[in-house]
């Protein structure tokens, strides 16, 4: 079976971490790369870094900001915001990134999936998904949780998922921050209908909360921030208590 993960994520503004409560209220929480550097010899399995804002001056500042993450940490990361066409990938990519995650650009243009499974290979491309759950169904949304669209999220990443998507990054904007659990149900449907890895992100507050996205979820990773950031959760302890758990980490 292979390691479920532990994906620390680091939302970026103004070349801080920030970190909300349902996509509002942010609060600085530190230095990204000190941070990343932290969490790499926590034993983090992956970092995931997301430019927030992401306006034309903030995705320049943010293509330094990776070459710094690139030099300080040894374990894999996803960078994503402002990512609209092959060349913003190819930049990041030659920053020094592993993986990149496209939202918004590629709800508004799907071909883009296609496009960078095409030219660089479908294990770069993660598609995020932002949806909140309304009128019982989940709803996609754009620009950081700002705008709904018509896409549904299960078939939305089904369809990703067809055009090359190589991993679905899942954020229920329900959840998230408010630290009471990982929209699990949705989880397990996704893991039930994809055959590519789904990252859960959103809810978490306790380490049970990581084994139920795991183990009802079916996730393949589980993403958090400020239960890390704050240092309510520390990375070697959660990975002890998953183990114990019956949960497959790296130790």
């Amino acid at each position: 079976m292979l390691a479920k993960r532990i994906v620390p994520c680091l939302d970026i503004k103004d070349g801080k971490t920030v970190k909300g409560v349902n996509f509002i209220n942010f609060r600085d929480a530190g230095d990204p790369v000190e941070l990343g550097a932290l969490y790499s010899e926590q034993g983090a399995d992956e970092l995931v870094y997301l430019d927030i804002t992401a306006s034309h001056e903030g995705r320049k500042t943010f293509t330094e900001l990776v070459k710094k993450v690139a030099a300080h940490i040894n374990i894999p990361f996803t960078v994503g915001g402002g990512i609209n066409e092959l060349k913003d990938v190819d930049r990041l990519l030659g920053a020094g990134a592993d993986k990149i995650s496209v939202n918004s650009a590629a709800l508004r243009t799907p071909e883009l999936i296609d496009e960078i499974a095409a030219n660089f290979g479908s294990q770069v491309c993660v598609v995020a998904i932002d949806a909140k759950w309304e009128k019982e169904e989940w709803i996609c949304y754009l620009n950081g949780g700002r705008i709904p669209t018509g896409k549904k999220l299960f078939q939305w990443a089904e369809e990703a998922e067809q055009r090359g998507a190589g991993e679905i990054l899942f954020t229920s904007m329900s959840h998230d921050g408010v630290k009471t659990g990982y929209a699990n149900e949705a989880l397990a449907t996704l893991a039930d209908r994809l055959h590519i890895p789904v990252i859960a992100s959103g809810g978490a507050g306790e380490k049970e909360h990581f084994r139920d996205a795991f183990q009802i979820g079916k996730a393949d990773a589980a993403l958090a921030a400020s239960v890390f950031h704050f240092g309510e959760i520390r990375i070697p302890e959660l990975k002890r208590y998953l183990s114990d758990e019956g949960v497959t980490v790296r130790l």
